[in-house]
């Protein structure tokens, strides 16, 4: 018989041999797919993956350039750029904190840090850097409880770091080295900057040394660089230095109000900006057009290269009107003539004056000057500082200045007309003090009212334009509203109390009173109620200069097109032309009648400047001015009785029958009980500077 078992076992061999095969078919037909797959990832896709591999993303970053230059219209430089070395910090978008701080303690030890940078440092910066160097030991000041809050939706994280901060002890701060503070400072300028924007680490007083130092090292400081910075320089020192203006430095950047106006521009957080009157005016013209550079980075976001793509081009530079010879002869006269007077003819108020100088055919300003002459606590003697924005930012009642255009408007109001004659005694109104001229003059014309500075003439012209007479003493006087609207917008077609459309930031208007009677309207006709600026009392008497045209005052003449050599100037970019504001509504006949009476001030006997002036050569026409005013200023408290004061004032165009310059000087607070004559004294002195170098040509 045959044996079961065997067969069974034969029957078996033949189907283990037949799954072993098909095992290894597959095997085969997987290796077989597996090999097409890579054939094909190599041979259809290989370039694809590989670029993914090598992927790297270039950005564009742009590179702040100098600003412009500035000169005076002689080209004489009074703004330049000085170039500085600088030690710079780009941070990466994938770089760690710790990776920062170990790059800044390596930069600590080949640089030393400024004291302004040290001081810099607060206590918070001080517990954010602990924590940053401690973790365990912060993570410990937590409890199991508040992280559980935490946990549990109670506390958010800031909760919790706000308590680590509160928890870090005196000692734990007192333990940081002077190498760990010196640390930190760096870190906090690492810190500070926007990712791929370098960012001003030292430019202050860094030496060659240092530079050499950093600049062999860069290999173990990943973000540092070397570059050669600048800072604005003064040639002139303080010359006229308010009016140039300030800018931002490096380490303040843009200021935090107008961050996100600079940033829509294209501004980096810590770029230098004009903050002040020329520097903020002409921003768009100094800051230039800032140069860019490739950065790439690796698919890691690391910094792998920068490539130059521009090189930019500094700021187009400006040329300005102003001599800067002759307006360090003007500063130089108004802060002798200040310290001349101070302390004498009962002076206490006395800590300032100005002058204004411009061409009254096109609106240059030929010179803008400001002193003020006060007591330093600190420093516990008088110090001068320049004051020079006051001359369109601070306002002052001003006097008999502006009785010519109590004239002219007396004349286009057709109450007085060239030659009439009114009598000059006091005028006494019911209730009221009596309101005079210094001395009766008796019936006099306009000519001799300007000549001699007659108050009477100008009350009874302003009451006249407000429908009344006076005719009687204790007489009750209305005059109507409408005649402070009349004076006033005849008086602003000179440019009184009016913007003079200077281009310069922040210019003033000055006071309008809005209480109205008769009183105050004769007050306002001698420049005793409204205030105005010494910039728009340049801009009245050259208004009557001309024969009656409101020129815009302009401080810059031309724009030129950088040029990279030292010393040499651009093409003209754009030069500023006359601009006629406007033209008086008064014929020209009364200009002129005016214009005589200016003359007969500062060259006919009697005229209240003639001794000062009547034989010079340049022959001014002028009006002097006295106002009876209230002391407001930083040595007054408010709520307390404001002092009687005088200012003093003096407007003039020389020379008077062909004008080539006209002034305005203003001096505040001049004395309280005794008579005064800076006004003239500056305004002689700064023709003769004038015309003795004529600007310094």
């Amino acid at each position: 018989m045959n044996n079961p078992r065997k067969r069974k076992k034969k029957k078996r061999k033949p189907s283990l041999a037949f799954r072993t095969n098909i095992l290894l078919f597959t095997v085969f037909l997987l290796f077989t797919a597996l090999i097409l797959r890579l054939g094909i990832l190599q041979i259809v896709h290989g370039d694809t993956y590989k670029k993914e591999v090598e992927k790297t993303e270039d950005i564009t970053v742009n590179k702040p350039v100098p600003r412009g230059l500035i000169y005076d219209r002689n080209y004489h430089l009074i703004v330049d750029n000085e170039g500085i070395n600088a030690i710079t910090y780009t941070r990466s978008k994938t770089v760690k904190t710790t990776e920062m701080i170990e790059v800044a303690e390596k930069l600590s030890k080949f640089i030393s840090i400024n004291d302004e940078d040290m001081k810099a440092v607060k206590e918070r910066d001080m517990k954010d850097f602990w924590i940053l160097l401690h973790p365990e030991e912060a993570k410990k000041k937590i409890t199991k409880a508040e992280y559980q809050k935490e946990s549990d939706g109670e506390l958010e994280s800031k909760d919790l770091y706000k308590l680590q901060l509160d928890r870090i002890t005196e000692k734990e701060l007192a333990s940081f080295s002077k190498q760990d503070l010196k640390t930190l400072a760096i870190f906090r300028k690492f810190n500070s900057g926007t990712y791929l924007t370098p960012e001003i680490v030292k430019n202050k007083g860094v030496t060659d040394k240092e530079m050499a130092l950093v600049s062999e090292n860069l290999d173990e400081l990943p973000g540092v660089d070397t570059y050669v910075d600048w800072n604005r320089k003064y040639p002139f020192d303080s010359t006229l230095k308010s009016i140039l203006g300030r800018t931002s430095s490096a380490n303040t950047g843009l200021p935090k109000e107008k961050v996100e106006y600079y940033t829509s521009r294209g501004y980096s957080l810590n770029e230098r900006i004009g903050l002040s009157n020329l520097e903020l005016y002409y921003e768009d013209i100094l800051h230039g057009q800032k140069g860019k550079f490739k950065t790439t980075l690796d698919k890691a976001g690391n910094i792998i290269g920068t490539e130059s793509l521009t090189e930019g081009q500094r700021g187009k530079d400006l040329a300005l009107t102003i001599d800067i010879n002759f307006q360090k002869k003007v500063e130089t006269i108004i802060e002798n003539e200040l310290k001349a007077n101070k302390g004498s003819g009962n002076t206490k108020f006395l800590d300032r004056a100005f002058v204004v100088a411009m061409d009254p055919n096109t609106g240059e300003i030929l010179a803008l000057a400001g002193k003020r002459y006060s007591y330093d606590e600190e420093q516990r003697k008088y110090v001068m500082n320049d004051f020079a924005q006051g001359t369109y930012t601070t306002a002052y009642a001003m006097g008999s200045s502006v009785k010519g255009a109590t004239i002219l408007t007396g004349y286009q109001e057709g109450v007085i007309s060239p030659g009439t004659v009114q009598y000059d005694a006091p005028i006494k109104l019911k209730d009221t003090n009596a309101k005079k001229s210094y001395t009766n003059m008796g019936p006099i014309n306009d000519l001799t009212a300007l000549k001699r500075s007659s108050n009477v003439y100008m009350f009874k012209t302003a009451i006249a334009i407000g429908g009344t007479q006076y005719t009687r003493p204790e007489q009750t006087m209305n005059v109507t509203d409408e005649s402070f609207d009349i004076m006033r917008n005849r008086y602003a077609e000179f440019g009184l109390g009016k913007q003079t459309g200077i281009d310069l930031p922040g210019e003033q208007i000055g006071y309008k009173g809005s209480i109205r009677h008769a009183g105050l309207l004769m007050d306002f006709s001698i420049g005793q109620y409204d205030t105005y600026t010494p910039l728009q009392l340049a801009q009245y008497v050259s208004t009557i200069a001309n024969g009656g045209y409101r020129m815009e005052p302009h401080i810059v003449k031309k724009m030129h097109e950088p040029v990279m050599k030292k010393g040499e100037i651009g093409p003209v970019f754009k030069e500023i032309a006359p601009k006629s504001l406007n033209k008086l509504s008064m014929k020209d006949e009364w200009i002129k009648r005016v214009q005589e009476g200016f003359r007969q001030v500062t060259q006919d006997t009697g005229g209240t400047a003639a001794s000062f002036f009547a034989n010079r050569p340049y022959k001014p026409a002028g009006k002097t001015g006295t106002a009876q005013a209230f002391y407001d200023g930083p040595n007054w408290v408010p709520g307390t009785v404001q002092p009687d004061t005088w200012n003093l004032t003096f407007v003039s165009y020389a020379p008077y029958d062909n004008p080539e310059i006209a002034i305005s000087v203003v001096v505040p607070w001049a004395y309280q009980s005794s008579d005064n004559q800076m006004n003239k004294k500056i305004a002689q002195k700064v023709y003769d500077a004038y015309f003795n170098f004529k600007g310094g040509q």
